[in-house]
């Protein structure tokens, strides 16, 4: 609750109560309001920036709490969307239902996070850096070519026709029949609702399951904050050598830290593969990796409040930058001269180096919880 409350920063701190039921109104309301004032494409926007919150939490526990720099994170989001893309599409006849795929996708990426982990055990700062910078490119890489001599991912073509959220295994159109249980079994995320003579559109409907599996990792991420594992990892983050010896088992945290982090990756991939209906590996290169670093440290690394408002914030701005941007240089030049891709790099860099320059702690500093001599006194205050 603390740190919902954060999320507004003046009454979060005299009202945290308000401040709760104020975001849980807000989170509730969001995609109406977005869809009555601006259209339902801003409903689908909503949607991705809490796919962006998902992976910005996962990647704060990696980066923020056990001060693992990983550029490959989104190597762990392309394992769970393709972990969907092979078990509930057309591409090998699969179509299991989601509480099969979704565990199976995490368990791949958290497997993928070990194995990543184990060669970097002794690598900190820029190594570290460079080795999940190459990991995640040799995913990708392999994404692109493993469609000969056996077609295992149809290569840069990607996966199409994935399967929405459906309950039933096998064909869930084709085990449709009579009564309500044939009805649940026909029935898809991505065909929408009808209630009575009310269709309630799929994006919707994304939208608030999104937002549960947000609220979990809220949940769960607190609670692990303040265990005995969240403190091992601070204390590592902060001196490994000091961690070490006071009996700290620094290689067990280290692929903990690692394998936890590629879960909340490969539960977003899945769902980005359910939401979206087709992968390929174009949607996880590293300027990817690099968008949720930059929207973790943009936002605060280290709690749960700066990874949330970082990724909202860096989410929704090139949007609207898009908005603006397109129509102005048509009005003015009677052309598009930059692209809103290139708008969007550079947003990511400006945000950096203001970030750096003006509050180098991120937007919402992570609060003194630990043992460091400043952070004491910060406290003490």
């Amino acid at each position: 609750m603390e740190e919902i409350a954060r999320l507004i920063p003046v009454l979060g701190k005299k009202n945290p109560r308000l401040a709760v039921w104020l975001v849980a109104i807000i989170a509730i309301a969001a995609p109406i309001i977005a869809n009555v004032a601006v259209g339902r494409s801003w409903v689908r926007i909503l949607d991705f920036a809490l796919l962006y919150m998902l992976l910005a939490i996962g990647l704060n526990l990696v980066v923020g709490y056990a001060g693992l720099l990983d550029l490959g994170y989104i190597a762990f989001y392309a394992v769970g969307a393709y972990t969907w893309a092979f078990l509930a599409s057309p591409h090998f006849g699969v179509h299991l239902p989601f509480w099969m795929v979704l565990p199976i996708g995490a368990a791949c990426a958290a497997l993928a996070g070990i194995i990543l982990g184990f060669p970097v055990l002794r690598l900190r700062g820029d190594y570290l850096a460079i080795v999940t910078l190459g990991f995640g490119e040799i995913i990708r890489i392999f994404l692109n070519n493993l469609n000969h001599p056996v077609n295992i991912t149809n290569g840069p073509q990607g996966i199409g026709s994935l399967d929405s959220i459906h309950f039933c295994a096998g064909d869930p159109l084709a085990a449709a029949g009579e009564g309500v249980l044939d009805a649940l079994c026909e029935w898809q995320f991505g065909s929408g609702l009808r209630v009575g003579g009310f269709k309630i559109h799929s994006l919707f409907l994304f939208y608030y399951l999104f937002l549960l599996c947000v609220i979990g990792a809220i949940v769960f991420m607190h609670r692990l904050q303040v265990s005995r594992i969240g403190r091992a990892w601070a204390a590592m983050r902060d001196d490994e050598l000091a961690a070490k010896a006071i009996g700290i088992n620094t290689r067990n945290m280290k692929l903990l830290a690692f394998a936890l982090g590629a879960t909340f990756g490969g539960v977003s991939g899945g769902l980005f593969g359910s939401f979206q209906g087709f992968v390929s590996p174009e949607s996880f290169s590293l300027m990817e990796s690099i968008a949720v670093l930059v929207m973790v440290v943009f936002g605060g690394m280290g709690n749960i409040a700066g990874a949330l408002v970082g990724a909202l914030i860096l989410s929704l701005l090139p949007e609207l930058l898009r908005e603006v941007a397109v129509p102005l240089q048509e009005t003015l030049f009677g052309t598009v001269l930059l692209d809103p891709e290139v708008l969007r790099m550079l947003l990511y860099s400006l945000a950096m180096i203001l970030m750096m320059l003006l509050r180098p702690r991120g937007l919402i500093p992570a609060r003194a919880r630990y043992a460091r001599v400043e952070h004491v006194r910060e406290a003490s205050a």
